[in-house]
């Protein structure tokens, strides 16, 4: 079976490529292997689906984290006005939250896929469930790929748009990694990002599914400090997330000496601190310390907050001494807990790393070893923070592959 242009992966990369390729009279075939089209945008944003950021380019690039230079060509060919306008003319009304967070009015993701599947449908793309077990060359170009049943689909084009090693129960294996590796690309150390921290203070445990609001955080790896930022995160079983963690792990290469510090009241000076924990004392120094601080913080963080400081939480108020007051005010204004290690890739949100960009032409995603190759999506090494911009880059890099291939 003959195709002028295969695509391995029908992901918000692929499809959005295969729009693209079939919108401008090409005959396109995508292969997916999981049974439905884009299973992992159906569990983004919290199933709502946040499908990008609504700003402009220099911002889209400032949000990601590693070779944002390489994606100067695929945002200028297609931005976020861009991606708002195609679902918005596929039926699928969008609004934007907090952050320019573009999400669909329905807040359901379904909507988004089926947006995109049914573009491609109507475009004339084929859409078939099959797993490509190998790509076939030919004097150094692509000329077709083999199935794991044994079929033969010979193509003059190919774009790899597998994902990457993230969620793999929605298909996200690492089949382009391993693709790409034998065809001589250099693939890049691959790790899970936007991912939770594991702390080694067994409290966390006490606290799991506590949300905090407007604090700050600081994450020191190895001396170094590799994030500072303030936000909303929450506490888990086993450590820390939520947004403000998401983005730390970005930032945060091969966890060694590492420490996480919480700022609880960012508002407030060290000093201004002081004096707020004065004015509470006085209205409550016959009381025994751990049931004295509830104007201040969420029931559940107060004991912990206590033991940190080495207090015992049963000292009546009145009996505090100055130094305890100061230990107190210390650890409201940063919260030690020490970072184990970095949540799996069952839950990370994206990889990073990939096929190196220094084998991608940036100006159309063509590699530049294989003829007839390109790749676009998250099997390249780039990926950005949380707020939309990683399906951005799927979207754009996706659309300038489908131009070009």
């Amino acid at each position: 079976m003959q195709y002028p242009i295969i695509i391995i992966g029908g992901g918000a990369a692929g499809l959005m490529a295969a729009v693209t390729a079939a919108n401008m009279g090409k005959k396109v075939l995508v292969l997916e292997k999981m049974p439905r089209p884009a299973r992992k945008i159906m569990i983004t944003g919290k199933g709502r689906c946040n499908l990008t950021n609504n700003t402009d380019e220099k911002t889209l690039i400032a949000n990601v984290c590693r070779n944002g230079r390489f994606l100067y060509s695929a945002f200028s060919r297609f931005n976020a006005d861009d991606t708002m306008r195609f679902f918005e003319d596929a039926g699928v009304p969008l609004k934007t939250e907090r952050g320019n967070r573009v999400f669909p009015v329905s807040d359901k993701s379904v909507d988004i896929v089926d947006a995109l599947v049914n573009s491609a449908k109507s475009a004339g793309v084929k859409i078939l469930n099959k797993q490509v077990s190998d790509i076939l060359t030919s004097n150094g170009a692509v000329v077709g790929v083999k199935t794991e049943s044994g079929e033969v689909f010979e193509c003059q084009s190919l774009l790899i748009a597998t994902g990457g090693l993230s969620y793999p129960t929605t298909g996200s294996t690492g089949d382009g990694f391993d693709f790409a590796r034998k065809l001589g690309h250099t693939v890049t150390p691959l790790r899970p990002s936007l991912v939770s921290m594991q702390v080694y203070e067994g409290y966390v445990e006490t606290l799991s599914g506590l949300s905090l609001k407007n604090v700050a955080l600081t994450v020191i790896n190895n001396g170094k400090t590799t994030f500072s930022g303030q936000g909303e995160m929450l506490f888990t079983h086993t450590g820390i997330s939520g947004p403000l963690v998401l983005t730390a792990s970005a930032l945060t290469d091969d966890v060694g000496e590492c420490r996480a510090l919480i700022d609880l009241k960012p508002a407030l000076s060290v000093e201004q601190l002081d004096k707020r924990l004065l004015r509470d004392f006085e209205q409550n120094k016959n009381k025994e310390l751990q049931n004295s601080l509830d104007a201040l913080l969420p029931k559940k963080l107060i004991l912990p907050l206590i033991k940190s400081a080495g207090i015992d939480p049963k000292v009546k108020v009145n009996a505090l001494t100055k130094e305890q007051r100061l230990c107190l005010v210390k650890n409201l204004k940063a919260l030690p807990l020490t970072v184990t290690g970095l949540g799996s890739f069952n839950e990370a949100v994206i990889t990073r790393g990939g096929v190196s960009v220094k084998e991608i032409d940036p100006k159309t995603m063509a590699s530049k070893l294989v003829d007839g190759l390109y790749f676009a999506g998250e099997v390249i090494d780039v990926d950005a923070f949380t707020g939309g911009f990683n399906l951005q880059i799927a979207f754009s890099t996706g659309h300038l592959a489908g131009e070009n291939i």
